[in-house]
């Protein structure tokens, strides 16, 4: 069950947000013809992930950045960017361009640093900027908890779309973070949970002060939950297939 659209576009065009998703991409498949020659993969990511017990002890702290920029696999990098596509929008368009930009690496790097605390040991490289768009995620159930956001549910061959509220679509997801965070290692199943759960936590914390400058919960009040402008509809069927109604022979 994972997010595929909101009904909010935001009002203005999200360059940030969408250079994001390029850099990504690009940074990725420069890397992605080395990832089938595992010691040339491995002398990268020693170079250029975040492996916790490397920043415990001061060096390559400058991985909490790089680290934001890489992705173990096609799949990774399709469901991050696929929430940033999601969600950052409204966040830019809230913020602006340049500040966005601001909070987007504050998650992220604060999602690093929860990561190193949480096993400072680990020789696992951590990858992906999945922390920094937890904390779009944590800034955007803040300012748009009654937003509409469409999810798929897929079960073995069947799928049906759901429209739900934001704040149940990702407090699902930070409640499912966080539990897996308390059960598993630091990076158990090749997924850093504690990054995500401290990603989307600095996410609510470093929107709070715009939350309450906006007014708070008077702000709530204003929007009714939503971002500050009409929502688009969205059609809840994906492209309908036609009915081709068998006919009958005449004998």
């Amino acid at each position: 069950m994972f997010p595929i659209r909101d009904h909010n576009p935001s009002r203005r065009t999200p360059y940030v947000t969408r250079t994001l998703i390029g850099l990504n991409v690009l940074v990725f498949l420069l890397y992605y013809p080395g990832m089938e020659n595992d010691y040339q993969l491995a002398v990268f990511w020693q170079q250029w992930a975040l492996i916790p017990e490397n920043v415990a002890n001061g060096a390559h702290t400058y991985t909490v950045l790089t680290s934001m920029f890489l992705h173990g696999g096609w799949m990774h990098l399709a469901g991050n960017m696929l929430f940033l596509w999601i969600f950052g929008d409204n966040m830019e368009d809230s913020f602006g361009h340049l500040p966005f930009l601001g909070f987007y690496l504050a998650c992220g790097i604060a999602a690093d640093v929860i990561q190193v605390a949480s096993n400072p040991h680990s020789m696992v490289p951590v990858v992906g900027a999945s922390g920094a768009i937890a904390g779009v995620l944590g800034g955007y159930v803040l300012l748009f908890p009654k937003a509409r956001v469409d999810v798929i549910f897929i079960f073995i061959i069947f799928f049906k779309i759901f429209t739900l509220r934001a704040w149940i679509v990702l407090g699902v997801w930070f409640a499912m973070q966080f539990y897996s965070g308390l059960g598993a290692s630091a990076t158990e199943g090749g997924v850093a949970y504690w990054a995500h759960t401290g990603g989307f936590i600095a996410g609510v914390l470093l929107t709070f002060p715009y939350w309450q400058k906006q007014g708070g919960a008077a702000f709530w009040r204003k929007t009714h939950g939503h971002p500050p402008h009409e929502p688009t509809p969205v059609p809840t069927r994906i492209t309908p297939i036609p009915v081709v109604r068998r006919r009958r022979r005449r004998r």
